[in-house]
């Protein structure tokens, strides 16, 4: 069980709560444009090879500050991070593979589900029972996001399963990282670092496992482009704006705030890819950002 502060629960609304929502509406812009850019490599990329090529630069470039905390406080460094990394491998692992295997569509309103498991998570886990407002916003939230995908018929299978497993990790994902981090005051730079460490060891092992291939690099500019902008922006960025939001509010705040990731990637489509959004996606898109808003609105919370 995990163990949450007295103080977090009744701290008033402030002001620094602003930038906490403007970092997570980032993050969910940047996952936007990520699953179309990360279909594109796996697509000449075997999965855990860009698994351990991703995680590996990310550590690589973290490595000063990581080697700077585990000199200082590697105690709890290591308590966050390798729980949290491993949580992260596995959400990498069930997000990619379900991909692979199901549609696009039924993937977005699948892993959708994640802002209404983290309340529930966070009452299992934390034991403090989110305002009724923020279970209702979740679930408007997700009907958004079903009109937004044009309202999908789920044909349920393996890749489905693999998608909503990933949801639940990610409710867990934003949970934990909340309960453990209350009682860790060093550096998000390297706990990034080091559950990105974790992550490409994880996937190392499993490549060596079960991979017939042995590991090469991208062949193409346009493949080495795209991950970089994954390692800097989806990957870097992101990770750290996402553990700093948590360590300083709600999860289910934090994952409503980046349930709007499918609002971002719509509009990706629009501007990158040329897609059009019709009437009913424009209303699941209103209502989302909607939601987004709410959520800001909800005070000690």
């Amino acid at each position: 069980m995990i163990e949450s502060s007295g103080t977090a629960t009744t701290a008033p609304y402030k002001r620094p709560y602003l930038a906490n929502d403007m970092l997570l509406l980032a993050v969910a812009a940047v996952w936007g444009t990520s699953y179309g850019l990360t279909k594109e490599v796996l697509l000449v990329y075997p999965v855990l090879a860009f698994l351990v090529l991703r995680f590996s630069l990310t550590t690589l470039m973290l490595s000063v500050p990581l080697i700077w905390e585990l000199k200082r406080d590697a105690h709890r460094l290591l308590r966050v991070s390798v729980p949290t990394g491993c949580i992260l491998l596995a959400i990498f692992l069930c997000e990619i593979y379900g991909v692979l295997h199901t549609q696009a569509t039924n993937a977005a309103v699948l892993i959708s589900l994640f802002v209404v498991f983290t309340p529930l998570v966070e009452w299992l886990l934390l034991k403090k029972k989110p305002p009724k407002e923020v279970f209702t916003l979740a679930i408007a939230s997700v009907f958004g996001i079903y009109l937004l995908t044009d309202g999908s018929q789920l044909s349920f299978n393996i890749g489905d399963a693999l998608i909503l497993s990933a949801a639940l990790l990610r409710a867990c994902m934003v949970t934990v990282t909340n309960g453990l981090s209350r009682k860790y005051n060093g550096s998000t730079t390297a706990m990034t670092a080091m559950q990105s460490l974790i992550v490409a060891l994880g996937a190392s092992i499993l490549f060596y496992l079960f991979s017939a291939e042995e590991f090469s690099l991208p062949s193409t500019n346009r493949s080495w482009l795209v991950i970089v902008y994954l390692v800097v922006f989806c990957t870097i960025f992101a990770f750290f704006a996402q553990n700093y939001a948590s360590r300083r509010c709600n999860p289910s705040r934090v994952s409503l705030l980046m349930g709007s990731e499918p609002v971002f990637g719509a509009l990706f489509a629009m501007a990158w890819l040329n897609e059009s959004i019709h009437y009913q996606g424009w209303a699941g898109l209103t209502i989302i950002i909607l939601s987004c808003i709410g959520i800001t609105r909800v005070r000690q919370y």
